[in-house]
């Protein structure tokens, strides 16, 4: 296994100018529309492998999770351990400093008081000030007829209110069916789903719990949970990248 592009400083400072070359524009317009956004081609081929290589390596993680366990639906998934991967690292921070920007303007326009510092070593600190200690990044890997219920990755009181997933498979070749799943519910109304197609080394950016949504009185919340539906064949990895950690 191959794990050189994870373990320098270089693939960090390429974190940075990938995450900085996505159309932010556009994937601001569609957070604020759907609640979530692709970002094409955030890893190589080369990347997605290095990455999803990494599971069967205990060392990397602190815990490992087997869903139907728990209720959490079918397949299983495993926690990073600190210090994280370089590139998984860099692009958790340089997501981060991204992503708050949307996430205090949803604060905002939700009356929530509480603000995310541009940096997100400071917002570690605070969850680690409310003993929020433990790593969230993971990697999940689903075989025929595993699936991931719907549910939101909230973790201890301090969330932040998005969320990545890097699609590390290729739909067709690796696997088949295992489409990401979000779902939005508004007040008396039905739920509303969003099937979000990705390839290999695409990443979706997602709403955790709660978002604005303008009304004729102004804005609104909607609740939303997200899932992935059946797998019918093959093997699919994902890597999902979560930047509150967990009490």
């Amino acid at each position: 296994m191959t794990i050189h592009s994870l373990n320098t400083k270089r693939a960090s400072r390429s974190a940075e100018s990938r995450v900085a070359a996505q159309d932010w524009r556009g994937i601001i317009s569609d957070l604020s529309a759907h609640g979530c956004a692709v970002m094409p081609g955030l890893l190589s081929a080369e990347e997605c492998a290095d990455i999803a290589g990494l599971y069967p390596h205990e060392e990397h993680f602190r815990s490992h999770v087997v869903m139907a366990r728990h209720g959490f639906g079918k397949g299983e998934y495993r926690y990073f351990n600190y210090p994280l991967p370089d590139l998984i690292e860099g692009l958790r921070s340089a997501l981060y400093s991204r992503l708050a920007t949307v996430a205090n303007d949803w604060n905002e326009k939700m009356g929530v008081a509480l603000r995310y510092p541009a940096d997100h070593a400071a917002f570690l600190k605070r969850c680690h000030d409310e003993g929020q200690t433990r790593p969230t990044p993971l990697l999940l890997q689903y075989g025929p007829g595993d699936f991931n219920c719907l549910h939101q990755d909230l973790y201890g009181a301090l969330a932040f209110p998005l969320q990545v997933a890097i699609l590390l498979s290729e739909p067709g070749e690796d696997f088949a069916g295992g489409e990401f799943v979000l779902t939005e519910q508004r007040p008396r109304m039905q739920s509303r789903a969003e099937v979000v197609p990705l390839r290999r080394g695409d990443a979706v950016v997602f709403a955790v719990h709660n978002r604005p949504v303008q009304g004729t009185r102004g804005f609104y919340r909607v609740n939303l949970r997200h899932g992935v539906s059946r797998l019918r064949s093959g093997r699919r990895h994902t890597v999902g990248i979560i930047f509150h950690d967990a009490k």
